[in-house]
């Protein structure tokens, strides 16, 4: 039957929508108002609550014609109009009505279909990100206007179901219908006083025990978290605190089970697709969206409900991980005639416990077998390491393919007791399922609660993933998010994986700006690099030794691309050897878990955040972790950059970290370390905003030794340094414009009380530039001298100032500022960098010729008197300055 919106004198209209209305239901309410003017408004069970949303109704009573269902009793009903909902059992005392009368029903909704849905005579029902958005795209056509309070409204509607467009069930029909109701006078400042409403010291308060009562589960390889709470009364925007969390926490799926009287209010939120909250809810009695629902389950304990929804969870949870997800790729091999004792340097070298037996035949590879640490390690104690791999190995062996779901892989591990199960495609071994990554899905939950000490294990974790793209919109700009998805789009399309890594995504979570963007492509860096220069009209450097790329942009901004590598040291504090890897090995090569972090660019999997080594936590905790326990044996400095962060961010160096450090400095381990390398972390520790903390950190660790034990914590060193931090700000608020190396200045007063021999060893020690080493040996003693004739010399004329101070770097000008304690010096120094630095002469040598002078050295003495005398005032203009090169000339 085609819509039609002429009264029906045959009995009224009724519009309606679900119980315990939100913003949208409302909003469309008044929207089918609009659509049907002769038409009364029941709302099931308005009133009953005091909350936001029933106040809201109080205050705008007079735009509906809004009636009880005691009002109309005896009428006649010939058709009820649903909005934002077609549940029977959502729809109160208005279900009655539609038993009794049996009414034409006309239908606007969004959500997903139900088996149990009602059928309209007149159906409107599309997947946009609010029912307010389909009934203002109608309005909108049949030409009906609004007033302001009428628009404003209705777009609260679509803000709050659109989360403020930020949900990805937003659609460009919600955006559109927003601006038309912008356009029709909505005003948004009410519209955004009502979404963001502050919380209550209330709700602050349950929100804190939501997130002490969560608990985190692993279903199907999915991250679910579970609240259950019992609450003494009803809790009016319950939703609100639930979708708080979901927001506080970076969750991916959220279920909260409230008892609240006689019911069990269960609220579900999900950013993931392989969990369907609407259909979950459902089996409760609720119903909802995919990505949002609810339920309302009587007469049943809170314990019984969360009992019914763990059964509900492994039936209706998509598993979402298969072999290929969970897989170690490549797969370390060996060949079967590999001795035993070389095959026990590889797993030490690879850092794994098994190894797969393959052999190779042209371009064709064959699965031998497998053998294990602990066979080769029983093997070499009875001296059988000259054995080949293949006497050892076990020969039957389990596989699965790349797509093989998570239930059959646990049965193929666990049914065939393997430690490994080789993964299959193309009859290549592409990558090994270990019984590692399964016990850390299983476990998953209980990792939560370990102390660091048990958590620094050799094995990487079972990766949590959370979606982050409401953080990055809100974080990034629109220029770099566009060239991350153009990134992921350009690498999906040539078949790598691709991420973003690192600094970047460390610093995004704590909402710090990064404009260091590493890329790692799981295939071939390189290829990809080419590729996508050419494509944005980019140059490009590579290094192919390290499958590493640079791309520079023509605006001068450049992104670092890399293959996915793993590494392994020869020997401590040695250069690392490079071979490919996942994504997974590539992580586990960095240097704290906090580095670990990365984000997926792919179009499938844009924007969720993978997280192998606890990363996040480490970053909520504020604390610095090391990933093995032979970590800064492999690269000592580590140790400097674990001090630059710690101080960066305010975190602490976590407890087997720090002793860690203090067994590699037991150790020596820096002894082989190349200078060079020292002097790049400790030149980055200066250039820090503050350095000073992390200097003195340093000096507690007994790490400044390792520069040279000449340099010490002298009693007037904090002062140097808090002088040299307040010189650099002075600097830059008064010379924003003149760049400086600012390290320099701070490695200048360390340096201070060093004589000329310790200043030449470190610079040596160092490896240091040739201009840094003349700054250290040489110009660093005429600037001492300069500080005595300034002790000694002041008051001083401008042109006296200006010959002993024109001499020095502005790095050395800093630095004599910081190392005095005078400020009369200050003053002078402060005067010169103002006042007669930049003053030149009008006059030149060929005006001399001109005067009838020779060129020789007398040109150089008068205009070096003639400045002098116009630094000291007596000088105004060109006509000046040639007057007295005349009179000394003849003088």
């Amino acid at each position: 039957m085609p819509e039609t919106n002429k009264p029906n004198h045959d009995g009224l209209t009724v519009i309606t929508t679900h119980i315990n209305a939100d913003f949208d239901g409302i909003s469309s309410v008044l929207a089918a108002h609009k659509l049907y003017p002769d038409s009364v408004v029941v709302l099931p069970n308005a009133g009953e609550k005091k909350n936001l949303k029933n106040f809201f109704i109080s205050s705008l009573l007079y735009l509906f014609n809004m009636k009880r269902i005691a009002d109309i009793a005896g009428e006649k009903v010939a058709r009820v109009v649903l909005v934002d909902t077609r549940d029977l059992s959502r729809l109160g005392e208005v279900a009655a009505i539609i038993k009794e009368h049996a009414p034409e029903i006309h239908i606007f909704d969004h959500h997903p279909d139900q088996p149990e849905d009602l059928k309209g005579e007149f159906e409107i029902i599309r997947p946009v990100g609010a029912t307010a958005t389909i009934l203002t795209t109608r309005l909108q056509e049949k030409g009906i206007p609004l007033t302001k309070e009428e628009a404003t409204i209705i777009c609260l509607g679509i803000y709050e179901d659109t989360g403020s467009f930020s949900y990805s069930s937003t659609t460009p029909e919600d955006f559109q219908a927003a601006a038309w109701l912008v356009s029709s006078g909505a005003n948004l400042d009410i519209v955004s006083s009502l979404i963001a409403k502050e919380l209550d010291p209330a709700q602050v308060a349950l929100i804190n025990e939501m997130l002490h009562r969560a608990e985190r589960r692993m279903v199907n390889g999915v991250e679910i978290t579970l609240v259950s709470l019992a609450l003494e009364e009803y809790l009016p925007d319950l939703a609100l605190l639930v979708q708080k969390m979901m927001r506080m926490e970076s969750l991916g799926v959220l279920f909260v089970l409230a008892a609240m009287g006689n019911r069990i209010h269960v609220i579900a939120r999900s950013c993931l697709p392989e969990v369907d909250c609407g259909t979950i809810m459902a089996e409760l009695g609720g119903g909802g969206h995919a990505f949002a629902a609810s339920a309302s389950v009587r007469n049943m304990p809170l314990a019984q409900v969360e009992e019914k929804l763990g059964a509900l969870l492994p039936v209706l949870v998509k598993p979402i991980r298969t072999a290929r997800q969970l897989m170690s790729s490549p797969a370390i091999s060996t060949a079967p005639l590999l001795p035993l004792s070389e095959a026990s340097r590889l797993l030490t070298r690879y850092n794994i416990n098994a190894l797969v037996v393959t052999t190779f035949d042209d371009e064709s590879e064959t699965l031998l077998g497998f053998i294990t640490r602990q066979v080769i390690e029983r093997a070499l104690s009875h001296n059988l390491g000259a054995c080949p791999v293949q006497d050892f190995m076990s020969s039957s062996v389990a596989t699965a393919a790349p797509d093989t779901d998570f239930n059959t892989l646990v049965d193929r591990i666990i049914g065939n007791k393997q430690r490994l199960l080789p993964i299959i495609e193309n009859e290549r071994v592409v990558g090994v399922v270990t019984r590692t990554d399964l016990l850390n899905l299983l476990v998953y939950s209980k990792e939560h609660a370990r102390p660091e000490s048990d958590a620094m294990g050799l094995e990487p974790h079972y990766p949590k993933q959370k979606p982050l793209l409401s953080l990055m919109r809100e974080r990034l700009s629109r220029e770099v998010l566009d060239l991350l998805k153009e990134i992921g789009t350009v690498a999906h399309a040539m078949g790598f994986g691709v991420y973003v890594v690192g600094g970047f995504v460390r610093d995004l979570l704590l909402r710090r700006k990064n404009d260091d963007i590493d890329i790692v492509i799981e295939g071939d860096g390189i290829t990809f690099a080419k590729a996508f220069a050419e494509r944005m009209g980019a140059r490009i450097n590579t290094y192919t030794k390290f499958g590493t790329s640079v791309i520079i942009f023509p605006n001068g901004f450049k992104v670092d691309v890399a293959t996915s590598r793993m590494e392994y040291y020869p020997s401590p504090a040695a250069l690392p050897e490079v071979e490919t890897s996942s994504i997974k090995l590539d992580l586990y090569r960095r240097d704290f878990t906090i580095n670990t972090l990365a984000i997926r660019l792919d179009p499938e999997g844009f924007g969720t955040l993978t997280d192998f080594f606890n990363g996040q936590r480490d970053i909520k905790e504020k604390r610095i972790r090391i990933l093995h326990n032979l970590s800064f044996v492999e690269d000592p400095t580590r140790v400097f950059r674990a001090i630059k962060f710690e101080q960066r961010f305010g975190f602490t160096i976590g407890k087997v970290t720090h002793e860690m450090i203090k067994n590699a400095i037991h150790l020596d381990v820096f002894r082989e370390l190349g200078g060079l390398r020292v002097f790049n972390e400790f030149k980055q520790i200066l250039e820090e905003e503050n350095p000073i903390p992390a200097i003195l950190r340093i000096f507690d660790l007994g790490l400044m030794e390792i520069i040279h034990p000449g340099i010490s914590r002298h009693n007037d060193l904090i002062a140097q340094l808090d002088e040299a931090k307040k010189v650099l700000a002075w600097h830059d608020l008064m010379y924003t414009d003149e760049p400086i190396e600012r390290w320099v200045i701070y490695f200048l007063t360390l340096l201070a009380p060093c004589d000329r021999n310790v200043s030449e060893v470190v610079a040596k020690r160092l490896m240091l530039a040739p201009k840094h080493r003349k700054l250290l040996t040489e110009d660093r003693f005429h600037a001492r001298g300069v500080y005595l004739w300034l002790t000694h010399s002041l008051p001083a004329s401008n042109s006296d100032l200006h010959r002993q101070l024109a001499p020095l770097k502005t790095e050395l000008l800093l630095y004599v500022m910081a190392i005095s304690a005078n400020e009369e010096i200050k003053k002078a120094i402060s005067h010169y960098m103002s006042q007669l630095r930049h003053v030149s002469l009008s006059i030149m040598g060929r005006d001399l010729k001109e005067l009838g002078l020779k060129p020789g050295p007398l040109y150089s003495q008068i205009l070096e008197k003639t400045l002098a005398a116009k630094l000291d005032g007596t000088l105004h203009d060109r006509e000046d300055e040639l007057a007295f090169a005349c009179r000394y000339r003849k003088g």
